[in-house]
């Protein structure tokens, strides 16, 4: 994920927030085709404050719905003007180890960068440069999002408050322990994508 002033990114959340779904809608198809700021923080927030399952579900729903739509803004840009794109904001390595997961894995390289850090934006112009199938781009997209935003929606929405209660040094321990147990691999596994080519 990029590095950005934490005072831009959460002016940027607050702008969305005061503009509630339509607000989550912008930031959320911008970032999958342009701009480095995420939206999951502004869905968490919206989430913790929303007052039944179904408000919960509309926010999970315009945040995946959004992200993939903004994703086809991506692949447009990648298909008309992607090398120049690629070229000047992503580094050379990230844009061959896109290429593999685009060529080996197909959709599915598509999902788990909908679901995960990699840069979303960066695989949707690495499509969209490679005319990658357009339905199973939206198809992953949609199926990663929906995990992506789902999963904590379920989480936060079901045991928000009691999540937050028991957020102590014992439970963020745990957490960072298995955060490292999965990431550590994942890294290793991203980083020896073009090791894999040779």
């Amino acid at each position: 994920m990029e590095i950005l002033p934490e005072g831009l990114v959460n002016s940027a959340i607050d702008w969305a927030d005061g503009l509630g779904l339509p607000g989550l809608a912008i930031l959320s198809s911008t970032e999958a085709a342009l701009q480095p700021i995420p939206p999951d923080p502004l869905v968490w927030n919206m989430i913790l404050d929303a007052d039944s399952g179904f408000t919960i579900a509309v926010i999970v729903l315009v945040a995946t719905l959004s992200s993939v739509f903004g994703a086809l803004g991506g692949y447009a840009i990648g298909m008309y003007g992607g090398g120049w794109l690629l070229d000047r904001f992503v580094s050379n390595s990230t844009i061959a180890r896109l290429n593999v997961l685009v060529e080996r894995y197909g959709s599915a390289g598509i999902f788990i960068a909908a679901v995960s850090p990699i840069p979303y934006k960066a695989l949707a112009w690495v499509a969209g440069a490679g005319k990658m199938d357009l339905r199973l781009f939206i198809a992953s997209g949609i199926f990663g999002r929906g995990l992506r935003f789902g999963i904590p929606g379920a989480l936060l929405g079901l045991y928000g408050d009691k999540m937050l209660e028991s957020l102590n040094w014992m439970t963020f321990s745990f957490a960072s322990i298995v955060g490292l147990i999965i990431v550590i691999p994942a890294a290793r596994w991203w980083k020896g994508l073009l090791d894999e080519e040779e």
